[in-house]
């Protein structure tokens, strides 16, 4: 059963990039490595921008079409459950990222496929 529309995921952007990016100086990550910090600032302000010139009904300037924005968050996901792996995060470094990056492939997998009419609005 797949439940979130385009116009969740629009709601959800927003919120999810502002935490990308304040959750690591809130949580004190990078203390295994400090680019378990830095990757998450830069993803938030990435997909902040993302957000913003994605063709959804929050983006301001409506220049990336959101199946691309589906493919981005796909691969984010798909980053973030391997990041600990390949850069050696440890403890809440690690688990920051497995979880986020669960929840970004949730997400992505639970996409409800748009008709041909609500695609247009």
């Amino acid at each position: 059963m797949k439940f979130i529309t385009k116009q969740i995921h629009a709601y959800l952007d927003y919120p999810v990039a502002i935490a990308l990016i304040v959750l690591p100086f809130l949580l004190g990550l990078g203390s295994s490595s400090p680019l378990a910090f830095q990757l998450s600032v830069a993803t938030g302000i990435a997909a902040l921008l993302l957000t913003i010139l994605t063709d959804h009904q929050l983006g301001l300037i409506r220049v990336i079409p959101y199946r691309i924005h589906l493919i981005v968050d796909l691969l984010v996901g798909i980053t973030f459950l391997i990041a600990p792996f390949l850069l050696s995060f440890k403890g809440l470094d690690a688990y920051y990222y497995w979880l986020n990056g669960a929840a970004v492939l949730f997400v992505v997998s639970m996409h409800k496929p748009e008709t041909a009419i609500s695609e247009r609005n």
